[in-house]
């Protein structure tokens, strides 16, 4: 029940705990340590004295661990995801889901430690390069500071450590305080995996504590964080001239042009709107439809939606459960509240029992309501009407926000169109903006962050490229 550390290889306990309960039950599900100034020092000095020595492993045993992680997390693929559902009250099905993703993540990961490479530089097409050679390497940042949210508590970690030691770099992780048991037990396979001593250290707790001193310590090389906007912006102000990588957040949206099939798509969109209560980055939370099909389209959402089953994270046939925080219902409960009296319309939903909020349409509601330009978070989804797609992506594109958006068209000229125009990170053509796989590029612009995750992207993010030139003259 009590938990410990993982630091330097090995199990430590601490002054203070933390009880962390089940979002959905109420349920104690064990006591989380809380780590000190201290032992967040003794970590961040461990992950320094390991780093020359997972530098200097060849690749392919480096490889070699990671696909023994592999393997044991195939093993234990079921304990996994019900400590996802149980933590963090995501369906069973979804937690499967994040499982099978985690290992293709740390899979890719394997792969890629072995293609860490740079190119040779024709130095001589350029007046004085003749009779030099030169060639670029690229070496690991050092030691990465890791700080992960709570919404895929498996699989966000397994894009921040699986690429960091798969280009030579160990870390300091701290998981998000509500989710802290799947990287406590990532931790415990990566030990039986055979990873060294101080290359992978766990250090749980607040904030304030924990992710001050990884982000200010001077030995700490790179910070990569997912996690809201206002932290995100803090940790690069604090960051100095460390590398820093942000997935932060978004107001995802798609756009329905007139002769779209709503049949085949209805799924597909509630999919998007609802997956894990729509807690993910990537929700889509803004839908633009054409005039010509809008009420087709808000029917036969909402008719999909009262179909959903709510309940138990652990119920296989449930669809939505609890949000992560009490504090999160009654934020979103007061966001729709505003839409109403903003004038905006609630199809179905609305509601909440405990901490679960029924699934939410809202009808034609303004660019300035927090439903609509803030990172809702959660169950609800926005259906606007638009008299052409110039118009949709004028009304995407206006948000502080850029991390991937989606169109649904038959025109393939509407379609390139949209994809030149849309200011975000990813579109997604003939798709919600939900959609990810593990190794494509993944991040945004403005306030949607910095960098890129993806295994091979993110290597190139945890590395320096440095450039070696011989003279033969």
């Amino acid at each position: 029940m009590q938990k410990r550390l993982f630091i330097n290889g090995e199990w430590i306990e601490s002054k203070e705990y933390h009880p962390l309960y089940s979002p959905y039950s109420g349920e104690l599900l064990a006591y989380i340590p809380m780590a000190t100034e201290k032992e967040v020092e003794h970590a961040i000095e461990s992950a320094c004295q390991a780093k020359d020595i997972l530098a200097k492993m060849p690749a392919h045993k480096r490889a070699s661990i990671l696909e023994k992680l592999v393997f044991l997390l195939q093993e234990r693929m079921e304990e996994a995801a019900k400590i996802i559902a149980v933590e963090a009250a995501k369906p069973i099905a979804l937690a499967r889901a994040e499982v099978a993703r985690t290992i293709e993540t740390y899979k890719f990961s394997a792969e890629e430690a072995k293609r860490i490479h740079g190119e040779t530089i024709p130095l001589d097409a350029a007046p004085g390069g003749e009779g030099r050679v030169a060639y670029t390497v690229r070496e690991p940042v050092g030691v990465i500071g890791a700080i992960t949210p709570f919404n895929f508590p498996m699989n966000l970690v397994a894009h921040k450590v699986g690429p960091a030691i798969a280009a030579g770099n160990t870390v300091v992780l701290k998981p998000a305080l509500q989710t802290p048991l799947s990287s406590l037990f990532l931790a415990e396979l990566f030990e039986e995996a055979g990873l060294p001593a101080g290359v992978l250290n766990v250090v749980t707790g607040s904030g304030k504590d924990v992710g001050e001193k990884i982000v200010t310590d001077p030995r700490v090389n790179m910070i990569t964080f997912t996690g809201s906007p206002g932290v995100g912006i803090s940790i690069r102000n604090k960051a100095g001239l460390k590398r820093v990588a942000l997935e932060l957040g978004s107001n995802a949206a798609v756009i329905i042009d007139k002769g779209v099939d709503i049949d085949r798509i209805i799924s597909r969109c509630v999919t998007g709107a609802f997956s894990f209560q729509g807690q993910v980055c990537i929700s889509l939370q803004r839908v633009y439809a054409h005039e010509e099909i809008y009420e087709a389209f808000v029917e036969k959402f909402v008719e999909a939606t009262k179909l959903l089953k709510i309940g138990d994270p652990l119920d296989p046939a449930t669809d939505i459960s609890a949000l992560i925080s009490f504090q999160d219902v009654q934020r979103t409960l007061d966001w729709i509240e505003e839409a109403k009296q903003g004038g905006a319309k609630v199809a179905i939903g609305g509601k909440a029992e405990g901490n679960v909020l029924y699934p939410t349409v809202i009808l034609e509601a303004d660019a300035c309501l927090k439903v609509s330009c803030q990172e809702v978070f959660a169950p609800i989804v926005l259906i606007n009407k638009v008299k052409s797609v110039e118009e949709a992506i004028e009304f995407v594109n206006d948000s502080r926000f850029g991390l991937q958006a989606g169109i649904y068209t038959e025109n393939v000229r509407t379609a390139l169109d949209a994809a030149e125009k849309l200011h975000v990170g990813g579109v997604m053509l003939n798709d919600i903006p939900t959609f990810r796989v593990d190794h494509m590029p993944y991040g945004g612009v403005k306030e949607s962050g910095m960098g890129r995750e993806g295994v091979k992207f993110a290597i190139e993010e945890m590395t320096e490229l440095k450039l070696i030139v011989w003279n033969r003259n």
